[in-house]
């Protein structure tokens, strides 16, 4: 058997990436699978659990086989905000105190005096700067987020309307769209999970309020209302509660927002519901999201060169008949061999990968072929 050796100039490291597009609509989001055994008809596709700090979020009924984790939703309060808060018996304090503090403490790390970092609205830590205090947390399945979620390409609509039934339709003067503008070159990377964005506001002028001066970024001449975070390898979307109150309570919009059918708005929601009823509230506020994954590719090519005077003969047994070669007619006739596979070895000459060729290649003297073999991870 005979070896030919690679050098640096044979071997070419590539990196690719690649994209998918995501939609995901309001009706799933809402629940459109309904279990109408029950009243009022519950979503099959939103598990809760009795731990109750979170919901998960699948494209199916959950106990179907066929059934994907699409994402999670949960809420949390930071401790420093919530000292002055008065919660109901249902409110769960403890809970979404502790939410805040994981999520911020994983996402944001912690500051140089070793406390947790605040989610910071504009990203820049400073601490006389504008916090997140309460939130609203979406973590993204891996199934959907792949490697990372690429940048300035998430968008979600949103309803900050008058409250209206799951299976009315939304008012698209009410319709707000979040998105991370900008964020292919002014994205964060101060985070122990990875780069990160700052997530956007945009919709009629007679939902946002222009009032709100401390929270707007002006991009081409348009208003925009920083309203949260985006971590785009960890894929989790950080919702400032703050998008569904008014100026007045450090809010973004004209007038608060009515978010259920029992009339509570944010601050009572944060204050006197469960988890769970935040979540239900956003999630029949959610008209449409959408982003674009990506997947990294690794490549390496190894480009094995076959020279007019190498590989002309075969090494299998069949090869030879009687001591001549098979596909000689003439004994003046050029040896002919046929390429049917690559074979890489360390150097000990052990067999690492082989590539298969789609067709036999034809060697002779008067040939020479570079076969390009890829190898992915």
């Amino acid at each position: 058997m005979t070896f030919k050796p690679l050098n640096e100039n044979d071997i070419v490291n590539t990196r690719t990436l690649l994209h998918e597009a995501i939609p995901l609509t309001g009706t799933i989001v809402t629940g459109s699978y309904l279990d109408t055994s029950v009243t009022p008809a519950e979503p099959t596709n939103v598990k809760s659990y009795s731990h109750g700090m979170f919901e998960t979020i699948y494209d199916y009924a959950y106990l179907s086989s066929s059934a994907n984790h699409i994402f999670d939703m949960t809420f949390g309060i930071s401790s420093q905000a919530s000292s002055s808060l008065t919660f109901a018996a249902a409110g769960m304090p403890t809970k979404k105190r502790n939410i805040y503090g994981q999520m911020s403490q994983v996402l944001m790390g912690y500051d140089v005096t070793g406390s947790v970092q605040r989610f910071d609205e504009d990203g820049d830590l400073l601490a006389g700067g504008n916090k997140i205090e309460h939130a609203f947390i979406l973590p993204f399945s891996r199934l959907l987020v792949k490697d990372e979620i690429k940048k300035e390409t998430f968008s979600m609509r949103l309803d900050v309307g008058t409250y209206v039934a799951a299976a009315q339709a939304f008012n698209a003067a009410d319709l707000i769209t979040i998105s991370d503008l900008g964020a292919s070159n002014e994205y964060r990377v101060n985070s122990p999970a990875g780069e990160y964005g700052i997530l956007y506001a945009t919709g009629s002028n007679g939902v946002l309020n222009t009032a709100a001066t401390t929270h707007i970024q002006n991009f081409g001449g348009d208003n925009y209302w920083r309203c949260g975070l985006i971590f785009y390898q960890a894929g989790i979307i950080v919702l400032t509660g703050s998008v569904f109150s008014n100026d007045a309570a450090d809010g973004l919009l004209v007038n608060p927002v009515v978010l259920d059918s029992l009339a509570n708005d944010i601050d009572a929601m944060m204050t006197d519901l469960s988890i769970d009823d935040m979540n239900e509230a956003l999630r029949h506020r959610m008209d449409n999201i959408q982003f674009n994954n990506t997947t990294e590719l690794n490549s390496t090519v190894y480009f094995c060169r076959v020279n007019h005077n190498e590989f002309n003969y075969s090494s299998n047994p069949t090869y030879l008949e009687n001591s001549r070669i098979r596909v000689k007619t003439q004994a003046t006739d050029d040896p002919v061999a046929y390429i049917t596979t690559v074979g890489l070895y360390n150097d000990r000459n052990e067999l690492l990968a082989t590539a298969k060729l789609s067709e036999a290649l034809k060697k002779s003297p008067s040939q020479e072929f570079t076969i390009r073999a890829r190898l992915d991870y």
